[in-house]
């Protein structure tokens, strides 16, 4: 009788602890896939990281070459501006020596001061196009009241001169001006912020932004930004400048591009 009872009990003990370490493996094997799953994971997040990295770092050497070349293009258009100002430094004492020589009123000088007028607005149309109507007005009053005799040679050589000094002070000046534009083949008046005789920048009452660009013997155009982070960086400039920021640094789009070379 004991015989058949221990006999199914022992069976039962033997398949149980059979059981057990089955259901262990089964348990060890499923974490260990689990961990195996989080690893591939881990190792696409890793390598999708990395190539992010790279595309910054790309991107960083593709930014510091365009500001490199731009401060190239900066500093020759300043080698540029200066030397104009020296060439319109020795013109104006130039003028200044030969008014002397001639004398008080001599006709001597007219040719002298009617020569410097035409060089002046050869060297307006060269130069950023700020206010570029209202400077040569000037010129042409000067030359319009010598012909008729409403001056002097010598008084108009004094006006002359003093446009001259007002010429010079732009290269050293920056500020914010209403200027009448042609933007789309339409006249539009817009704000200006004018850097030095180096750079323009505009504002439309629509908010948008633009620059001047040189096209070389064809003049100047102005071109809209488009680039929406170009454009924050510009309305930064013009939101430093009406504040009366005078320091600071300021990465500007490039306004020195040249027809072609858009």
């Amino acid at each position: 009788m004991r015989t058949g009872l221990i006999g199914p009990t022992l069976k039962r003990l033997l398949f149980m602890s059979l059981l057990i370490p089955a259901a262990g493996a089964t348990a060890a094997e499923d974490s260990l896939d689990t961990l195996a799953q989080e690893l591939i994971e881990l190792r696409g997040e890793v390598q999708s990281l990395n190539t992010e990295l790279q595309d910054a770092k790309d991107q960083h050497r593709s930014r510091m070459s365009s500001l490199e070349q731009q401060r190239g293009e900066l500093q020759a258009e300043r080698n540029r501006v200066q030397l104009r100002m020296k060439k319109l430094e020795e013109n104006l004492a130039e003028t200044r020596e030969q008014a002397r020589q001639a004398g008080v009123g001599s006709e001597e000088l007219r040719p002298v001061v009617l020569e410097a007028l035409d060089q002046r607005r050869r060297q307006i149309g060269a130069e950023i196009p700020f206010k570029v109507d209202e400077r040569l007005a000037e010129l042409d009053d000067i030359e319009r009241q010598l012909k008729t005799g409403v001056l002097t040679p010598h008084k108009a050589a004094n006006r002359l001169w003093s446009f001259y000094e007002d010429e010079l002070g732009l290269a050293s000046e920056n500020g914010i001006y209403r200027q009448t534009i042609e933007l789309d083949g339409e006249e539009r008046l817009t704000d200006v912020a004018r850097l030095g005789t180096v750079m323009m920048f505009f504002r439309t009452s629509e908010g948008r932004y633009g620059h001047a660009v040189n096209e070389g013997a064809d003049g100047w155009r102005y071109d809209y930004i488009d680039d929406a982070e170009a454009e924050d960086r510009v309305a930064g400039l013009f939101d430093a400048m009406e504040k009366q920021i005078r320091t600071g640094y300021f990465t500007l789009p490039n306004a020195l591009v040249e027809k072609g070379s858009r």
